[in-house]
């Protein structure tokens, strides 16, 4: 699960449209669902409002104390106990659900040794000890240690630089304030970024190991009561978690684009990419403090200072030895994958999952998000027996070792690569039930817009969607825009949760679903996240579990029992040509910057302003950009707009007269014609450095590991100084833009033969 969300719990407004309760009265005379005809529609939400009926807070409750009853991280025995309970469920229920196994490196840690040597001797404590009132938080002997995974193994004793959040632009700091990490150990704090991008970026300035801490500033007490008064990290809480470089390709490290089942092959250790270059290790504040407290040096400036109780220097001043060995063993996952068979449409697939792997109890990450999950399993279960058929094939997909480097979900996608390249029409996530915010393909903004016109948000008992644009209306620059464009956005997919392999890898349309934003934490991936924090600070009556299982549930079968595929892309063209004009004032902005700082250096305004008792260096002058020609992006764009045009037209036509045009329709080649307009915005060589990620719309930042790039070929290239790369990809996106309107003109053509 993405740390960027770790805070936000409950339900929210300003969360996002997919987050959604019981259902407001609708009328027979209400327009039709998009993708049906009147009669379709009206079937399709009476079922939807008994499917509503169903979730139920106690068996939320109940699964979540189940599952969370133990640690359960890969490799363990109540992981798989927890797969084949979750396996026998949805047997019970009805669906019929299969497990499948794949063979992952999983190194868990043998040898773990921090200690300060200079100016004084300092030993950390580099446990999370129990909490009295919290009694899974005891269960030592089952917990993993405080560690990162596919950290290296690594003996280093060091100087100690503190490098603030260990993002590039830290590292320009550092430069100017004339200190290098060279030979270093640097001590960097969780945020910013991913925490695998900060022993990346350590590494490439020379740096030997690296430290990563939790400072109160961000997740204890500076934001409000920590642990067990209250929500926030306890001053030895730690945070957990993998450092492999997933912005090269996430999953089993050995079998880098292809199921690590038992007969693939697999790299040696010393081939693969994705290890750290210098070993890591994750620590409390409390572990953290006395080193912090030693560094000399100059004084951090003030965008670097957290808040504990010490003035915050970079260092150097104190010398550490860090010292790291890991059992690099293989562990097994265990995926349950549960299908209900379409009755019209069996090769056209929805796939819903959440994974139920944790770093240690996982209560909140990701119980909360997996207990809804199978209460929506439970529902649909129950539809069928009262005579519910979906048009289309459902999969749920319960996944194993998300946690660790998002394994269960990619190796299975990767393993059946092709297979999901025909069927799978959508995909939809959850994780956490505190995600913050909704996000997805904007082929399906208006879809899930719609989705969310007609649910009521449990709080306030209005509509969800109309609770979020009051939310945005609050904080928005522009509120015209807010308050008068149809459709609410949705934020675009990097990576952090299961949805990667499906949407940044295969070109499966995919949405995330969660709450959160009313209230805060800090157990992110600690041993306090379980079910004692949970039902204390978090969503304590589970309603907004029922609400998540109501809202994905809604989405899943509303996707399932559609006559067409209900996929927008006007919307979407809007989107990309918000993404283009980003790209144009960027590297505009980008020239300027370097201009007029190059100019400063000149007219020595870095030298005459530098203070003699905290000096600052000047930047490094660089090379004006060029002019790039964005025609290319500008001529695809034109393409999308004429053919999501042409195809608004079609539907309008197909949809005349209550949709009796589309009710008699034999719809099968234009629904195959629309499943394959995602996969037309991937190319098979995948971006500049990363093949694995084929989407050349959405993926991960290579800088910020799950923070979304947008067309990131060409964004990377202007944001790293590679203008020949940029002009180059350039040429190349627009050209995919050009082949996806082609695609959705040939979608538009199958459509308007179909009710003729």
């Amino acid at each position: 699960m993405s740390a960027f969300a770790m805070e936000c719990r409950r339900v929210l407004i300003y969360l996002l449209c997919a987050m959604l309760s019981t259902p407001i009265a609708w009328s027979a005379d209400a327009a039709p669902l998009r993708g049906y005809s009147a009669e379709s529609s009206r079937a399709q939400r009476a079922w939807e409002e008994k499917f509503r009926a169903f979730p139920d807070p106690a068996n939320l409750r109940a699964y979540n104390q189940r599952l969370s009853a133990r640690p359960h991280h890969v490799g363990t025995a109540y992981d798989r106990e927890n797969a084949e309970w979750i396996l026998a469920r949805f047997r019970e229920w009805g669906w019929d659900a299969q497990m499948e196994t794949f063979d992952v490196l999983f190194p868990t840690p043998r040898e773990r040794v921090l200690e300060m040597l200079e100016p004084s001797r300092f030993t950390p404590r580099l446990a999370e000890p129990t909490v009295d009132a919290d009694p899974t938080s005891g269960q030592h002997a089952e917990q993993l240690p405080t560690y990162n995974a596919y950290s290296i193994d690594g003996d280093v004793t060091a100087p100690l630089v503190y490098v603030n959040y260990g993002i590039p632009e830290d590292y320009e700091m550092l430069d100017r304030l004339g200190v290098s990490v060279k030979g270093a150990i640097v001590i960097a704090r969780y945020g910013a970024s991913w925490r695998g991008i900060k022993p990346k970026v350590a590494a490439e300035h020379g740096a030997v190991g690296c430290l990563i801490y939790s400072d109160p500033r961000d997740d204890g007490y500076y934001q409000g009561d920590v642990f067990p008064e209250g929500a926030y990290r306890p001053k030895d809480g730690v945070q957990r978690g993998s450092v492999m470089d997933m912005p090269i390709y996430p999953g089993d490290p050995l079998t880098p684009g292809v199921g690590a089942t038992k007969e693939a092959k697999r790299l040696p250790l010393s081939e693969v990419k994705t290890l750290t270059r210098i070993p890591v290790m994750p620590i409390s504040y409390a572990d953290a403090q006395p080193m912090l407290a030693a560094l000399k040096g100059p004084v951090a400036p003030e965008r670097w200072r957290g808040a504990l109780p010490l003035t915050y220097h970079v260092g150097p001043g104190a010398k550490v030895h860090l010292r790291l060995q890991f059992n690099w063993d293989t562990k097994t996952l265990y995926n349950v994958i549960a299908r209900i068979p379409g009755a019209a449409y069996p090769d056209e697939w929805i796939v819903r999952g959440n994974h139920h792997d944790a770093w240690v109890n996982g209560a909140d990450d990701p119980v909360s998000g997996a207990a809804a999950l199978l209460e929506e399993a439970r529902a649909l279960g129950l539809l069928l027996r009262q005579g519910w058929k979906p048009k289309r094939t459902i999969i749920y997909c319960a996944w194993d070792g998300e946690e660790e480097a998002l394994l269960g979900s990619t190796e299975w996608a990767e393993a059946h690569d092709e297979e999901l390249r025909r069927h799978a029409a959508v995909y939809l996530n959850s994780d956490a039930n505190g995600r913050g915010y909704f996000s997805g393909s904007h082929t399906l903004e208006k879809f899930i817009n719609g989705v969310a016109r007609d649910i009521d948000d449990p709080e306030k008992k209005m509509p969800v969607s109309k609770r979020l644009q009051l939310s945005r209306l609050a904080s928005a620059a522009d509120k015209q825009e807010v308050r008068q464009r149809a459709d609410l956005r949705i934020g675009a997919l990097g990576s952090g949760s299961d949805y990667t392999a499906f949407i940044d890898h295969l070109g499966v349309a995919s949405l995330n679903l969660g709450f959160g934003g009313e209230d805060g934490g800090g157990i992110y991936h600690s041993i306090y996240d379980d079910y004692y924090w949970y039902t204390h600070f978090s969503d304590t009556d589970f309603v907004y579990g029922r609400a998540l299982a109501q809202a994905a549930g809604t989405a899943v079968m509303r996707l399932a029992g559609a006559d067409l595929l209900p996929y927008d892309f006007g919307n979407f063209t809007e989107t990309i040509r918000r993404y283009v004009e980003e790209l144009q004032k960027l590297a505009r902005d980008r020239r300027e910057q370097i201009r007029e700082r190059n100019r400063e250096i000149d007219e020595g305004v870095y030298a005459a302003t530098s203070d003699p008792r905290r000096p600052l260096l000047p930047p490094k002058r660089e090379e004006v950009p060029p002019f790039l020609n964005f025609a290319p992006l500008d001529n695809g764009l034109a393409a999308l707009a004429r053919t999501a045009e042409h195809y608004d037209q079609v539907l309008a036509r197909a949809t005349e007269n209550g949709g009796t045009a589309l009710a008699r329709a034999s719809l099968r080649e234009a629904n195959a014609k629309l499943i394959a307009i995602e996969r037309a915005l991937t190319l098979s060589d995948g971006l500049p450095g990363r093949p694995w990620f084929q989407h050349q719309i959405y993926a991960p930042g290579f800088y910020t590991g799950y923070g979304v790039k947008t067309i990131p070929a060409v964004r990377e290239s202007i944001e790293q100084g590679q203008w020949k790369l940029a002009d180059e990809q350039i040429v190349r996106v627009g050209k995919v833009l050009e082949n996806t309107g082609e695609s959705i003109e040939s979608a538009a053509a199958a459509l308007d033969q179909a009710i003729r």
